[in-house]
């Protein structure tokens, strides 16, 4: 009785193991894409900055544009493998360029940025002197 007990725990076991084997689980089927992701805070006061527009370019071809969230967060989902350059602009703030980013196939990459209030050219302006 014993033999035929150990031979079918071993048969059941070694076809949990091939079919293990055989099928993927759903997590590992599952093929990672290319991701650029980050967050862009104000320069001073480390606040999310939301609205910021995103533009990513592939050898001079503008790729792929987006816009940061409430929490100043962005992702590029599925960009193609090469060196990129990003460019982030917000208004009332100095444009923030990345030049030469490595993108690679299966790889996360991430990109924070601060960014620095412009200075206001109105505020710089002197009265008329026809102001009375």
């Amino acid at each position: 009785m014993k033999p035929k007990i150990i031979l079918l725990s071993l048969g059941l076991l070694g076809f949990v193991a091939a079919k293990a084997n055989s099928e993927p689980a759903p997590c590992t089927g599952i093929k990672k894409v290319d991701e650029v992701n980050g967050i862009i805070v104000h320069s001073e006061n480390k606040k999310p900055l939301k609205d910021v527009s995103i533009t990513a370019y592939l050898i001079s071809k503008k790729e792929k544009a987006i816009v940061t969230d409430e929490d100043g967060g962005y992702s590029f989902d599925e960009l193609k493998p090469g060196t990129y350059k990003f460019v982030f602009e917000k208004a009332g703030f100095k444009r923030v360029t990345k030049e030469k980013v490595v993108i690679k196939t299966d790889e996360t990459f991430q990109l924070n940025i601060e960014m620095i209030e412009s200075q206001n050219s109105d505020s710089d302006l002197m009265p008329s002197p026809f102001h009375f």
